[in-house]
């Protein structure tokens, strides 16, 4: 069954390293995701698209910076698309999550760790899954290449991107028949 993603509850966030001492975040405020999720509520199938133009950084002239050509180029590249691969189970509630990764036109495997609550249902009777996915990807692989190489030798903007998906998944309602 495909649960869809409650894009008020959920966020997509990254960590950089900044002049090699200190972490940069960021998130990306528009996003669609489906999981088709067995009867146990198990993970079989993640896919999400995210909008590359919804970057936020919280400061207005590094975002722009990074929706241009040096970083997302988000007018030729506007999407950020991943599809799972295979799901493995590694713990009770705890999975290992292989796909692809499309950013710049070009497409990579990527390794997500997943770990997921039990199914509740909301006060209005909708049935809910949260889970947590996180993993580490280097920006180069993309192509996003830009970078300056300081004074004392460290990257101005770090290669490797720590990446937290915190989601919130609710199945879709039953449909009622009009007699």
């Amino acid at each position: 069954m495909k649960w869809q993603i409650d894009p008020q509850h959920s966020s997509i966030e990254f960590g950089v390293k900044h002049m090699g001492i200190a972490t940069v975040r960021g998130r990306f405020t528009d996003f669609d995701a489906q999981a088709e999720l067995d009867e146990d509520g198990a993970p079989n199938a993640i896919n999400a698209t995210i909008r590359a133009n919804s970057i936020d950084t919280g400061v207005a002239d590094r975002d722009a910076h990074l929706r241009s050509p040096d970083f997302f180029d988000v007018d030729q590249f506007p999407t950020l698309d991943f599809r799972s691969t295979a799901i493995e189970r590694v713990g009770e509630n705890r999975y290992l999550v292989a796909g692809e990764l499309t950013m710049r036109g070009a497409t990579h495997p990527v390794s997500l760790e997943l770990e997921r609550t039990e199914e509740i249902a909301d006060p209005f009777g909708n049935r809910r899954i949260a889970g947590t996915l996180s993993g580490k990807i280097n920006r180069k692989t993309w192509g996003l290449t830009w970078n300056q190489v300081l004074e004392f030798g460290a990257l101005l903007v770090g290669e490797d991107v720590k990446l937290t998906l915190d989601v919130q998944v609710v199945a879709p309602q039953a449909q009622t028949v009009a007699a």
